[in-house]
């Protein structure tokens, strides 16, 4: 049976540093059996892309509107790009 596989390159703004974000999207990714990465941007930013299952991206993506509780996440822009041959896992990147 084929998956119906979705690429999101997502962008967060907001008090999304110092707050534990990328370890939260980590986990989520990884519960969600998720590839891809998360890092912070030197602008205050957050980046990350998800790969997978499309309706587990949505809930990732889903996740990270609302972030761990410390977090306020004031914008959310996601592009859906084509599916390409992630790594294996999900990490937080530098």
């Amino acid at each position: 049976m084929e998956t119906d596989n979705k690429r999101a390159h997502i962008l967060l703004s907001g008090r999304v540093q110092g707050v534990g974000f990328r370890y939260f999207v980590q986990r989520t990714a990884r519960g969600m059996s998720l590839h891809g990465w998360v890092r912070n941007l030197p602008d205050g930013r957050v980046e990350a892309v998800f790969e997978g299952d499309a309706e587990h991206v949505r809930k990732a993506i889903k996740a990270c509107e609302i972030g761990p509780g410390t977090a306020r996440v004031e914008n959310i822009n996601v592009d859906w790009e084509e599916p390409k041959e992630s790594p294996d896992g999900f990490r937080i990147t530098f």
